[in-house]
Order: C-alpha cells, then sequence, then structure tokens
C-alpha cells in the first residue's frame, strides 16, 4: 500500500533512481526542486540539505524567499520505494493562482497509471480542510489526460483552461 511520509534521506537511493526516469531538466510539479535548481542532489550532504529545506518551508515562523508561498512536501511511497511527490501551498500568489494552484503533485514514469495520483490528491485533500483551507485549486497542462482524470475523480470542476506562461492549462477547484 502507498503512503504519504515526509520527505527523508532514507530515500536518497530510490529518490535519485526516480530522478533517471526523468528527461533531463523535466519540470517536476510538487517535488520542490526548485528550492534547489543548481544543486548536485546526487551528493549526500546537499541532498540533506534539500530534504531539510523542504520540510522548513511548511514552518510559518520562517520567513521565505520572494515569490515562495509556505508548502507542506510529502514522498509518495511504497515500502523503501520512492514513487512520487505532492505538495500543498499554503496560500496562493499571482503566479499560483494563474498557474501553479495549490497541490502539485508529479509520478515517477515507471509508477504511472497505477493510480498514485488520484489517491495521494485525494488524501492531500483531508490536510488542506486542516489548513482552514475552504477550496482549493490544481491545475494541470491541457494535454495531461491522466492528470485531468485524476483531478476530475477527486471533485475537480474546470474553471476555465488558460494560456500562461507556463503554457496551456487547465484550472480545477476543488471544494473542500
Amino acid at each position: 500500500m502507498p503512503e504519504l511520509i515526509t520527505p527523508t534521506v532514507r530515500l536518497r537511493s530510490s529518490w535519485l533512481e526516480a530522478r533517471d526516469e526523468w528527461p533531463p531538466g523535466a519540470h517536476q510539479d510538487g517535488t520542490g526542486l526548485r528550492l534547489a535548481p543548481e544543486a548536485d542532489l546526487g551528493s549526500p550532504e546537499v541532498f540533506s540539505d534539500w530534504v531539510e529545506q523542504l520540510k522548513q518551508q511548511a514552518d510559518t515562523s520562517i520567513a521565505l524567499g520572494e515569490g515562495r508561498v509556505h508548502a507542506t512536501h510529502w514522498w509518495i511511497v511504497e515500502g523503501d520505494s520512492y514513487l512520487g511527490a505532492i505538495d500543498l501551498r499554503h496560500y496562493l500568489n499571482a503566479f499560483l493562482l494563474d498557474v501553479g494552484g495549490h497541490i502539485g503533485y508529479s509520478i515517477r514514469p515507471s509508477a504511472r497509471r497505477c493510480g498514485l495520483a488520484t489517491w495521494a490528491l485525494g488524501a492531500v485533500l483531508s490536510e488542506a480542510r486542516a489548513l482552514g483551507l475552504e477550496r482549493v485549486l490544481v491545475t494541470c497542462d491541457d494535454d495531461n489526460i491522466g492528470s485531468a482524470r485524476s483531478i476530475e475523480g477527486n471533485g475537480g470542476v474546470l474553471e476555465d483552461a488558460r494560456t500562461t506562461d507556463a503554457g496551456l492549462k487547465r484550472r480545477y477547484w476543488i471544494t473542500l
């Protein structure tokens, strides 16, 4: 059974294997890789620092850099296998309102089409309720039919599809 866990250095090897399944430079939504855009995450020390950054991003007592919002990160795992990531952004800035939404997720290529994204999104909705959110925005690329189905399967109602700096995005709201 899959579970959501706080990011941990314990799964570094599995995380690196998953990373290598993606094309170089591919965007992996919900992973927090934007916190370490140029970092050598193959280095154990750098990886450990990045994992700490992921954990600290949820701490509202810590001021974040410009353009950043507080977010809680989870890894989708089964046993010692990293399968993907999902994050819950505690509030929206202009970029997230237009492009990214409250929740972002990605599933490693070898673990797709197993219902993990649908399951993880459903699990994080209760966390959004606990934060006091009444509804959440979840977006996906217009051509990502699997993600659109995951969002719709969790009650997502399409508001619109719009051209953004990141391409054509479908924007869904889920009432909690």
